[in-house]
């Protein structure tokens, strides 16, 4: 390499370029004292982000995540819920996410501490070890992880299993149980360096999760084992099923719908053709359990499955980046209202290949699909359930256009 070092010369030219640019003088202006999305945000464009559509399934009211990164699961259990609501007549009804979380928490300490263990004669700065030791538990997850936690520990209702401080504001909780779980992971990795015999290890790894389940335990409090099921229909009839299991809960009101479900994706880069399935190792939360998998699609595949599911009155579970072109207060996503590089003079633009092979985008955030607006058969516009409550947007629902959807979903 033999870098070139900017010189005063070169400087000198650029700041009379910026100098005479009235361009570049307006947006100083209104850059000086404004947010630089808010300043490129375009009025006019962001009207055709109208929430009103074509096809739209009623839902239930939204859910609130509160502080914390429980997304995927406030998705998929508002996918459940509606099934179970139809069913019984309900206005009102939510599945207990704590109670998913909770599971979802201490699966994941027990899958962290066997990846440590699988990997234990690598050395630290392994990319494979950095990935678990970076990747620790935390609040996010894939569809399937949720399905793995259903199967095992199937569902309980909100009112049975409510929310705690720990629960819903977890950026404490996580930290404490990851700097833990570091110093299990050093001392699992020193016992197998000192030739410590794997029923010596399983144990020691035994020990560790039962001090994590009584931490856990006071976070959330301990999940019951077994309940009554009180609610009252739209009629106001008052019925009540009793003493059921978790899992007994989850067979009679939701069945074999779990495995009647994949995860698609659309990821236009070289290294995942098309009709072909991806995963990622060591990204999982039950050992043992059914393994991450996604089936990747052209969009054209990928939003004709959408559709089928919508027409058919199902709503659908996704994952997008959220954290592009978003205007919150009103609930739009949509890459056209944001005009940016007439804003800063910049060339920011990326094809969606180039988004995932360069780490600008990722997923970061999932919700629910309940509508899309159809012209020429051809969608224009998306509605989306969120989890951030009813303050924004139409009482907590969104709208994102087809061409964000193409972009960042």
């Amino acid at each position: 390499m033999n870098p070139k070092p900017l010189t005063n010369r070169l400087i000198g030219d650029w700041s009379k370029i910026y100098r005479d640019t009235p361009e570049r003088q307006l947006a100083a202006l209104a850059l000086s004292k404004t947010d630089a999305n808010d300043v490129a945000y375009s009025a006019a464009h962001s009207y055709a982000m109208v929430p009103q559509f074509s096809i739209e399934i009623p839902t239930m009211e939204v859910t609130d995540q509160q502080s914390s990164g429980r997304c995927w699961l406030f998705a998929a259990t508002n996918v459940l819920r509606e099934q179970i609501a139809k069913s019984l007549n309900l206005e009102k009804f939510e599945l207990s996410q704590s109670y998913l979380a909770f599971w979802d928490k201490f699966e994941r300490a027990n899958y962290f501490l066997e990846s440590i263990i699988d990997t234990a004669h690598l050395p630290t700065n392994d990319r494979t070890v950095q990935f678990i030791l970076t990747t620790g538990v935390h609040d996010g997850g894939q569809w399937e992880m949720f399905a793995n936690i259903v199967r095992k520990y199937g569902l309980i209702p909100k009112n049975v299993y409510g929310e705690t401080y720990q629960s819903s504001h977890t950026n404490s909780m996580n930290a404490i149980l990851n700097r833990n779980l570091k110093v299990c992971a050093v001392r699992l990795r020193e016992s197998i360096a000192n030739g410590a015999s794997i029923e010596t290890i399983q144990s020691f790894k035994e020990d560790m999760l039962a001090k994590i389940y009584g931490f856990l335990a006071s976070c959330y409090t301990e999940p019951p084992k077994q309940f009554d099921f009180e609610y009252m229909d739209k009629d106001g009839i008052y019925h009540v099923d009793r003493a059921l299991t978790p899992n007994d809960f989850y067979q009679k009101y939701i069945g074999d719908l779990l495995e009647r479900t994949i995860s698609i994706i659309h990821a236009p880069t070289m290294d995942k053709p098309y009709h072909k399935t991806y995963t990622i190792r060591y990204l999982g939360n039950v050992a043992g359990g059914t393994q991450v998998k996604h089936l990747n699609l052209p969009m054209d595949e990928f939003k004709q499955a959408i559709l089928n599911q919508l027409k058919a009155g199902k709503v659908v579970w996704f994952g997008s980046d959220v954290g592009k072109f978003g205007e919150r207060k009103k609930g739009i996503w949509d890459d056209a209202s944001y005009n940016l590089e007439l804003l800063t003079g910049l060339d920011l633009k990326l094809s969606k290949a180039e988004g995932l092979d360069y780490w600008y985008a990722a997923m970061n955030h999932a919700m629910v699909i309940s509508g899309v607006n159809l012209v020429d058969g051809q969608p224009t516009r998306w509605k989306i359930e969120n989890s951030w409550g009813d303050q924004n947007g139409e009482k907590g629902y969104y709208v994102c256009s087809d061409s964000w959807f193409n972009e960042y979903v």
